[in-house]
């Protein structure tokens, strides 16, 4: 992950996930919806097809925490890092610990998928505490990877990362909490912020550390390099506010035209559009909050 490819990919997998997550919050919030993803029927009502019960952000999750791990062990091509330890210096020194670390922080999101893939798929009915809490588990595990991250590096690469633990920090505060207090609208809107300004910082940093737009290295001796770093975080914050209000406005457009086309033709806007009637759809929240007691 040390290059500029290793730092993209994680990028635009976030950058990604909080678009998505914009479009459905914005969406939940113009239809009223009590939660922003319906629960799932029991697993009898479901598609019978096992590619009708694959959750399409679990397999995401997965694909790129695998496109993620494999080069961390085996690129450039004939490299193996798979050796933790050097067993022939009689020191047994560790070997490979930035890899290391960034294999263990795509294996957690790896295992936020899994939890999806098997919660959706193949539980007779869905654990979505244990969805958010695996979720909660990989973002507080990123931050606390980081902050190790930061050790004996220079202090560009140390600010650029503090920088960018605060949006983790944040998001993984806001996913903990929602096991136990979930389908909150001000979470959401919380959550799904943080996620662009994460993403679109890490994008920045690409920028920072391999690709200047000067031509220029960014100097970390100089106290106005880093203090311009300190002012780009801010403005990422404004615009990741800015990208939140632009899905929303583009989102409440299409919400207000189809909606009005429907009491065109004389049919009734259904606030949570699904297959279910809305007495089942109370009926799966109720059964989710009880579930909500115990993982």
């Amino acid at each position: 992950m040390g290059t500029l490819k290793g730092h993209l990919l994680p990028a635009v997998f976030f950058l990604f996930f909080s678009l998505y997550y914009s479009v459905l919050v914005s969406l939940a919030l113009l239809r009223g919806q009590r939660f922003l993803k319906p629960p799932l029927p029991p697993r009898e009502k479901r598609g019978h097809s096992w590619w009708q019960r694959l959750p399409l952000e679990g397999v995401v999750k997965v694909v790129a925490s695998l496109m993620g791990i494999i080069p961390e062990f085996f690129y450039p091509p004939g490299v193996n890092r798979l050796k933790m330890i050097d067993w022939e210096d009689p020191r047994r020194p560790f070997l490979f610990q930035n890899n290391w670390q960034h294999i263990t922080m795509y294996g957690f999101f790896l295992l936020s998928g899994v939890v999806d893939i098997v919660s959706r798929s193949c539980q007779a009915q869905q654990s979505m505490k244990l969805e958010r809490a695996a979720e909660a588990l990989a973002f507080c595990v990123l931050a606390l990877l980081m902050v190790a991250h930061i050790e004996n590096k220079s202090a560009l690469e140390v600010r650029v990362h503090v920088l960018f633990i605060v949006p983790t920090f944040l998001v993984s505060l806001v996913l903990a909490v929602e096991v136990w207090v979930p389908d909150q609208p001000q979470l959401w809107v919380l959550k799904t912020w943080m996620g662009l300004v994460l993403s679109n910082w890490l994008l920045q940093l690409c920028l920072v550390m391999y690709v200047p737009p000067s031509g220029q290295p960014w100097r970390a001796e100089n106290p106005g390099d880093l203090a311009f770093l300190t002012i780009f975080f801010c403005w990422h914050l404004a615009l990741g506010a800015a990208m939140l209000a632009a899905v929303y406005g583009i989102c409440s457009l299409w919400h207000h035209r189809c909606s009005s086309g429907k009491g065109a033709s004389g049919a009734k806007y259904q606030p949570c559009p699904t297959s279910y009637s809305s007495e089942e759809l109370e009926k799966l929240g109720a059964g989710a909050e009880l579930q909500g007691g115990g993982v």
